[in-house]
């Protein structure tokens, strides 16, 4: 299963890598403040400061993880077509990595933001990916 579903696998690996490192980001820019409480964000902050930006960051990607990561090990557990399954995954992770650049770069409160298209682009790969899975568990 290994060799027959490694583009997976390291797509896999690159989302968790991607919320590690927003973890590691977010937690130094934390420490970083005047007045520093672990665990609290003061709820005043919005997306002109960057600590507010890499909460986020990091807190949306990990709300969004499970819904990609169960289907795609489902995905793999079943025998979905290794190729589809791997370009889903790889989609995904892709867009949540230019997701996390763009709410590092661009501080605004504008809706859609930038960043938003590829939150977008990740969740159109996570339903594909439900469908498919949900069209080959009915075959």
């Amino acid at each position: 299963m290994l060799a027959t579903y490694s583009f997976t696998i390291w797509g896999l690996w690159l989302i968790l890598m991607t919320v590690f490192i927003q973890s590691a980001v977010a937690s130094v820019a934390h420490r970083k403040q005047k007045h520093y409480v672990p665990g609290i964000v003061d709820a005043k902050l919005s997306h002109e400061s960057f600590v507010f930006r890499s909460d986020r960051t990091f807190l949306n990607s990990h709300e969004n993880l499970l819904m990609m990561f169960g289907p795609a090990v489902l995905g793999m557990l079943v025998g979905m077509d290794a190729y589809w399954l791997g370009l889903l995954v790889w989609v995904y992770a892709v867009a949540r990595l230019m997701h996390m650049v763009l709410y590092y770069v661009i501080a605004t409160e504008k809706n859609p933001s930038p960043r938003s298209y590829f939150f977008i682009v990740g969740n159109l790969a996570t339903v594909v990916l439900l469908v498919q899975l949900a069209l080959h568990l009915g075959a």
